[in-house]
């Protein structure tokens, strides 16, 4: 099957002439030519992520006039302006997929509103809500490796597609052939017959303003003399997030020049990710050298931001996605407060993955927390809950533990600009009295006590990898263990099963341990990884951090 499938892609005239040298060079390798036809990318509430290249099991232009068709015949079903938002980010071809999607849904009769640049997720978030979009696209593998680019879909709230929406998508998708079923027309004949436009001056304006409007403290960055290198990792952050910085009034800002304009190569560093000390190592370099108070990094698409604070001693540390989601909770809290802004019942929603630790700053203000499943989508359903009583103003901010925060209901998706302005100007405000971030997170452990998050992965490569990850979660609950590194198991919460959880199913085990530890065991969505997070409490962070090696150890086998 996966043979024939190769020969007809090698026959076929294409498009992509990239992709005839690869055919060639697989010919008479079985495993290679396998690898490429033997599955597709899968369509899921992600939408798709994989390996450039040819083949059904990669990503080219073939694969995303399949995926757009099949998002094409769901739009055709659900009346509105029949409109879809498009951006893209910086990766490899990256522009060439937005331009081919925007082809295929012109073909399709649909209006598209594409961006004239690369720009983040964030603003595609916003351009679907701001022409009340059916959907939108936003081409982007987030910040996997350089080789890798994806497909993600969102819903007319500007929210990553719903369970449902994606399931008849996919449907569509099967039933379209990947190299001859789409209507397609070129995207200059789009422009031509008024089906393709430009998103306008206007949207991007209004993006900008939403934005600042989220201010805490509006005016104070313009005084606190704040020095700050800024990386946007080669990515689509350079524009937005200096733009909004220079706004609130942060012109003291140094780009890393390695990693300052769009590279889909990543040559810098293999994987653009803010979670990762590699992806920061030239900002921390040049933050020192600089004598900056903050070093701040945006993935390639620009929805997740990682930092590094200056400490006392001019050393720089990195800051976790939880501490800086407690942090953020605690300034926004504190500040709006203060400031006379705060709703009334305010509401924060984070991950279940998350540190509790902002369980006990939201009551220390008097914030309800809400606990979801992963994926910002869930945090986005929580907005649009809201939205449908009118009372989205109660949101005030939403995170997860891997570097993704958003602050108001402007967007429903994770947003590095808005959350880059928030840690700038919560920086220049613990500058302006004397303090740091360094110092007011020290004051959060003090007051609350010493937890420490940590998360490891286990990868699971090649085509048997996923059966292996079903397995070893299989066994886990067939077998439940009992105790994890002389730590006894008190409660097991096993999020498959939404009848207990009051959450739609997921594939997550949670274990609560004697001495209020938790072990929460999940597979990745999009990357054939186990990943576990460990949540530990101390006096000091040497305790909570021996706890957290012993029980890393103990899980070791089980992911043998």
């Amino acid at each position: 099957m996966y043979m024939e499938e190769y020969k007809r892609w090698l026959a076929y005239e294409l498009e992509d002439a990239d992709l005839y040298p690869e055919l060639a060079r697989v010919e008479g390798n079985d495993d290679e030519i396998k690898d490429r036809f033997a599955v597709s990318l899968k369509f899921g509430t992600a939408g798709l992520r994989g390996v450039l290249g040819a083949g059904t099991n990669r990503m080219n232009i073939y694969v995303v006039r399949q995926a757009t068709q099949g998002l094409a015949n769901w739009v055709k079903t659900q009346g509105g302006n029949q409109t879809v938002a498009v951006s893209y980010d910086s990766r490899l071809k990256s522009d060439i997929f937005a331009k081919t999607a925007a082809g295929v849904l012109a073909g399709n009769g649909i209006n598209v509103r594409i961006y004239d640049a690369l720009n983040p997720v964030p603003a595609l978030s916003f351009a679907t809500r701001y022409y009340n979009c059916n959907a939108g696209i936003m081409v982007t593998a987030s910040h996997n490796p350089a080789k890798y680019n994806g497909y993600k879909a969102y819903g007319p709230d500007g929210c990553q597609m719903t369970d449902d929406a994606a399931a008849i998508v996919y449907d569509e998708i099967q039933k379209t052939d990947v190299l001859t079923g789409a209507t397609y027309i070129s995207f200059a004949e789009g422009v031509e017959k008024g089906l393709i436009k430009f998103v306008g001056d206007d949207c991007k304006k209004a993006f900008f303003e939403a934005i600042e409007s989220r201010q805490v403290r509006p005016g104070l960055a313009k005084t606190a003399g704040l020095k700050l290198v800024y990386s946007p990792l080669n990515g689509s952050g350079l524009v937005p997030v200096t733009t909004v910085l220079n706004h609130i009034g942060i012109s003291d800002i140094t780009i890393v020049p390695e990693q300052e304009y769009p590279n889909g190569y990543f040559t810098t560093c293999s994987y653009p990710n803010p979670e990762i000390f590699e992806a920061l190592k030239l900002g921390l370099e040049l933050a020192k050298e600089e004598g900056a108070d903050l070093m701040l990094a945006t993935d390639p698409d620009a929805d997740r931001v990682g930092i590094a604070m200056k400490c006392p001693d001019g050393s720089y540390e990195l800051v976790s996605g939880n501490e800086m989601g407690v942090l953020l909770l605690d300034y926004i809290c504190a500040g709006r407060i203060e400031k006379g802004t705060m709703p009334e019942k305010p509401i924060a929603v984070k991950s279940i993955v998350s540190t509790p630790l902002a369980d006990a700053v939201a009551e220390h203000y008097g914030v309800e927390l809400r606990s979801v499943l992963t994926g910002f989508k869930w945090i986005g359903d929580q907005i649009l809950n809201l939205e449908k009583v009118g009372e989205e103003e109660r949101f005030i901010f939403g995170f997860e533990e891997s570097y993704g925060y958003l602050a108001g209901s402007y967007v429903r998706d994770k947003d590095a600009v808005v959350a880059s302005m928030l840690i700038c100007e919560m920086a220049a405000y613990y500058r302006s009295i004397g303090s740091s971030i360094k110092q007011r997170l020290e004051e959060i452990y003090a007051q609350y006590g010493r937890y420490l998050n940590k998360v490891d992965s286990f990868e699971f490569p090649g085509l048997t990898g996923m059966d292996k990850m079903a397995g070893i979660m299989d066994s886990l609950r067939q077998n439940p263990p009992t105790e994890f590194a002389g730590y006894k198991v008190v409660k097991v919460t096993d999020y498959k099963k939404p009848e207990e959880t009051g959450l739609p199913a997921a594939n997550v085990l949670i274990y609560a341990l004697e001495g209020g530890a938790t072990v929460v065991v999940r597979p990745s969505g999009t990357e054939p990884k186990i990943k576990t997070y460990f949540t530990t409490l101390g006096k000091d962070l040497a305790e909570a951090q021996a706890q957290k090696d012993k029980l890393a150890e103990s899980l070791k086998p089980i992911f043998a």
